[in-house]
């Protein structure tokens, strides 16, 4: 599982700056949109490191809980980042309806990972 969230994090991390990228140099929208973009490009960035900090907690304090918090990030990138993408792309703004399940499936793999080194201790 450790190499499964280090590929994860690794691949969902250069694609956030891909991402960065192409929303900085070739897209062409408005102030706000670009501002969904970026938000989207950040959590997507941060959870992509958070999940190579979960493949060291999963080989250093192996459990359940570790291996949901990666899941969660996983999921929680998809949702959250992928809506605002979505959005910027689209103009379809009722997708940031889903975003803030993106945003609690992030916040629970926040929790799952300091709950499982806590019981890991």
């Amino acid at each position: 599982m450790p190499r499964l969230f280090f590929v994860l994090g690794a691949l969902l991390t250069g694609i956030a700056v891909v991402l960065g990228a192409f929303g900085a140099h070739l897209l062409t929208v408005d102030a706000d949109r670009l501002g969904w973009w970026k938000t989207g490009v950040l959590y997507h960035l941060v959870h992509g490191l958070a999940l190579l900090a979960v493949s060291w907690a999963c080989s250093t304090w192996p459990g359940p809980w570790i291996r949901a918090a990666g899941f969660c990030f996983v999921a929680g990138v998809v949702v959250f980042s992928g809506s605002l993408y979505a959005m910027t792309l689209t103009g379809i703004t009722r997708l940031g309806a889903i975003t803030p399940v993106g945003g609690l499936l992030l916040i629970a793999g926040w929790s799952l990972l300091a709950w499982g080194v806590f019981r890991a201790g």
